[in-house]
């Protein structure tokens, strides 16, 4: 989708750009339901009353309410910045200073000649320091920060936001001031967060509502019933300590499952209950002696 450099000191690598992402939702049209015709969008002024054709169509930008100051494409095209299609990289700095709210679009990046050794240099230099490029890029006419980086054995190009286009956290209503918190609650959520802790296998999540909508088209072209999802039962609330406490036995059970130990043993232990028939017997001889 883009052809251009990587270009740091006077290091010029040649590549190639591709979207490493794609959104999977299940797409829709807007239908006329009398006849289920697809419905086609008009350009209309509603000043003349008339569709308008492309070729007057201008961009203007809303200063006021109602008030526009037009740009034309000439004008938009002399403040463009060099377009020289190169990734300008900046400078580098540790991966863990940039947190992921920055994080914007991924694109992979792949060298323009297979043997290019200077592709293969920056790479094995930025894995080797734990680095990534912070850089400068042109891109259908609009200014971006990014980063490079690599992923597995590919050189990884983010789009990051800049700081200005990041909200104040201020603006976030209801977050609640710093607060002294009871130590054994504190330590029990710890212990859930511990419990839960695994490795990241991305393989293991799922779309689920996706995958239900699709069996759900597939279900309705074929003539099926589709049938709908049973609907979620109320949850209970509860006190905050009994919840954690719930968790806590439910994921500490869990964990006894996979590698039982002798002190969670001792925890998951069941009192043990004496049959009916024993009780029964108990009884008799009881009323007997009486």
């Amino acid at each position: 989708m883009w052809k251009g450099s990587i270009s740091f000191g006077l290091v010029n690598i040649p590549v190639k750009m591709f979207a490493a992402t794609e959104e999977k939702n299940v797409k829709f049209r807007y239908l006329h339901s009398k006849c289920q015709t697809p419905i086609q969008t008009v350009r209309t002024c509603p000043q003349c009353q008339e569709e308008i054709p492309w070729g007057e169509v201008v961009k203007g930008f809303e200063y006021a309410d109602g008030k526009f100051v037009v740009m034309d494409d000439e004008e938009m095209d002399a403040l463009l910045p060099d377009s020289n299609k190169a990734i300008e990289i900046l400078d580098f700095v540790d991966l863990d200073q940039i947190d992921p709210i920055y994080f914007q679009k991924t694109y992979y990046l792949g060298s323009q000649d297979q043997n290019n050794k200077a592709y293969a240099l920056l790479r094995e230099a930025l894995k080797e320091s734990n680095k990534i490029g912070v850089a400068q890029i042109t891109i259908r006419s609009k200014r971006s920060l990014a980063v490079i980086r690599v992923y597995q054995k590919c050189l990884v190009m983010e789009t990051v936001h800049y700081p200005d286009e990041v909200r104040d956290v201020g603006m976030v209503p209801g977050v609640p001031e710093a607060m002294e918190l009871p130590e054994k609650e504190l330590q029990m959520a710890k212990q859930l967060i511990e419990n839960l802790t695994t490795e990241f296998n991305p393989e293991k999540y799922h779309d689920e509502y996706r995958q239900a909508m699709q069996n759900a088209i597939e279900k309705k072209i074929t003539g099926q019933e589709v049938v709908e999802a049973p609907a979620r039962r109320p949850e209970k609330v509860i006190d905050l300590m009994e919840a954690l406490r719930a968790s806590l036995e439910a994921t500490t059970s869990n964990k006894v499952v996979e590698t039982p130990t002798e002190p969670s043993k001792k925890k998951i232990t069941k009192k043990k209950t004496e049959s009916p028939q024993k009780k029964s017997t108990k009884k008799i001889q009881k009323n007997k002696e009486a």
